[in-house]
């Protein structure tokens, strides 16, 4: 109830302000808890510490697990023991709680090192947070300026009055402009004015993200463009190299490789045959003389391509023998098993 009434009693306060001086009262505030979460040194540091705390916490249920060892085999073993051996376990069994206890009180308790770590970890980022919202109030005019996360009860809280934002950015930019460059300066210092200025018109902000989404679809549109360009300059090389292999394979009297698959392409079908050699006067097609001064056809060396699918038609027809040789093993096992089963039924009968 002291909070609340701490909350209204200030808000009376900005109302008389505000009436008397005939002006209107710049309010806004600043959530800490979220400020700490988004500072990068503040993340880094929490993390160590919590491995610190998980390993506070592993060798607190180390000490538990040995203090129950230890009261399990006292009873076990209570019945064999005399009264004097009984009371000296159970003496050392409570002196390790309480010696348990209180390491667990040291380094969680409320005052422990856990939390006296997290004060220590939060205090310089505190101290720079008040020292923007400082810079932040003076530059924009603000009368008051609030912690939701302090003992301050906000009832409600509109979300355009929250700074925390800023604040973030006031603490990136002092760790960033003491690695950049004079034109770097300039550009960071445009950026800043620009969300600035959104900070104080919302409406602008609007206006700002419709320019952003043009700008957006227009480099896509370009990286579009670029990526068809590019598409049909390789399909235009391709067809290029084609030609010239092909033009340079009748050079030499080869065949190029776009040849060889339409001429096998038409072989397959049977619309064309492979040709002969006609002499002189003879109207009817004869094969190539071996004899005289005529020239005689060799057949032309395999080529890599040939070479590789004669291995893999090779290879495929090996794997087949292999896996029908497989399929008949398996078949004549079964048969056998099958034979076994009925044998002894035959002798029964």
């Amino acid at each position: 109830m002291r909070k609340q009434y701490l909350f209204i009693f200030l808000a009376l306060i900005v109302a008389s302000t505000s009436q008397a001086q005939g002006k209107t009262t710049r309010i806004g505030y600043i959530d800490m808890e979220y400020i700490l979460e988004n500072v990068s040194d503040y993340k880094e540091a929490t993390a160590q510490l919590e491995l610190k705390a998980q390993k506070w916490k592993q060798e607190i249920e180390a000490k538990k697990t040995d203090i129950n060892t230890l009261k399990e085999g006292l009873k076990a073993e209570k019945a064999l023991l005399t009264k004097e051996l009984i009371d000296e376990r159970e003496t050392e069994i409570k002196f390790l709680e309480d010696e348990m206890l209180d390491y667990q009180q040291k380094q969680f308790g409320a005052n422990g090192n856990l939390i006296r770590q997290k004060a220590a970890l939060s205090k310089p980022i505190q101290d720079q947070v008040f020292t923007a919202v400082q810079d932040i109030a003076e530059a924009k005019n603000y009368d008051f300026i609030f912690d939701k996360s302090s003992d301050l009860t906000m009832l409600f809280s509109n979300k355009r009055f929250d700074i925390s934002d800023q604040v973030i950015r006031v603490l990136n930019r002092t760790d960033k402009r003491e690695q950049l460059t004079k034109k770097q300066l300039k550009d960071q210092e445009k950026k800043e004015n620009l969300e600035n200025a959104i900070d104080e018109n919302p409406a602008m902000a609007d206006r700002q993200k419709v320019l952003d989404d043009k700008k957006a679809a227009r480099e896509k549109l370009i990286q579009d463009r670029k990526a068809e360009q590019e598409a049909k300059k390789k399909e235009y090389e391709d067809r290029r190299n084609a030609i010239l292999a092909e033009r340079e394979a009748k050079k030499n009297g080869t065949v190029s490789e776009t040849a060889k698959t339409t001429n096998t392409a038409k072989t397959t079908d049977g619309t064309a045959k492979p040709a002969t050699t006609t002499t002189g006067t003879d109207a009817t097609a004869k094969p190539a003389a071996t004899t005289g001064t005529e020239t005689t056809t060799e057949p032309a060396a395999p080529t890599k391509a040939e070479e590789r699918q004669k291995l893999y038609e090779e290879r495929k027809k090996e794997l087949e023998e292999r896996r029908k040789k497989i399929l008949e093993e398996r078949e004549a096992a079964k048969k056998a098993k099958e034979a076994e089963t009925q044998k002894p039924n035959t002798t029964n009968n």
